[in-house]
């Protein structure tokens, strides 16, 4: 048995959770509403104030599905209640973050500012000049989003500089040395 997979996922007051035909689960709470079509092969109930996830048989797809279908369903559940978070830190001489509206503005040592728009659901926040956290319900979209920032400039091994996570670390190399 999947040890995630078997695990119960507990609903908080407040979130409602709707399972339609083909495996289409709805998750309203306070921060929004998020909707999925998980795999078909698999079953999903819920019993009182938890949602069970299980399997019709032992191949190693509806293996590999029970713990993911469970863990979709969980995050959605997570998101609608707190939301998810990635922090960005950008490094480098002149290199700085400015939000107006929904449109981020990057200055990243290019000969032009990069600018990016918010996606649907997303919020971009700058806490100070080096400092991005983007926030939203979807894990996914929050995780994409900030990996494409990242993507704008990511940090070099020799000083650092780019933009990196909060909690990454980054390995670095010793530059050249100069001749004896």
């Amino acid at each position: 048995m999947s040890r995630i997979g078997k695990m119960p996922i507990a609903v908080p007051a407040g979130v409602t959770v709707d399972i339609a035909e083909n495996n289409k689960v709805t998750v309203k709470g306070p921060k929004g509403t998020l909707e999925r079509v998980l795999p078909a092969e698999m079953e999903i109930k819920k019993e009182g104030d938890e949602i069970i996830v299980n399997r019709p048989n032992d191949l190693k797809k509806m293996k590999s599905l029970h713990g993911l279908t469970r863990t979709l369903i969980n995050n959605m559940v997570v998101g609608v209640t707190e939301g998810y978070e990635k922090k960005l830190e950008v490094n480098g001489v002149g290199y700085r973050a400015v939000k107006k509206g929904k449109l981020l503005t990057l200055s990243l040592g290019y000969s032009h500012p990069v600018e990016m728009e918010d996606p649907e659901g997303i919020e971009v926040v700058v806490e100070d000049a080096n400092t991005l956290v983007v926030k939203g319900i979807d894990k996914e979209k929050v995780g994409q989003y900030a990996a494409e920032i990242r993507e704008k400039r990511a940090p070099e091994p020799y000083k650092g500089k780019g933009i990196k996570y909060a909690d990454e670390v980054i390995r670095r190399k010793v530059g050249k040395t100069g001749k004896k």
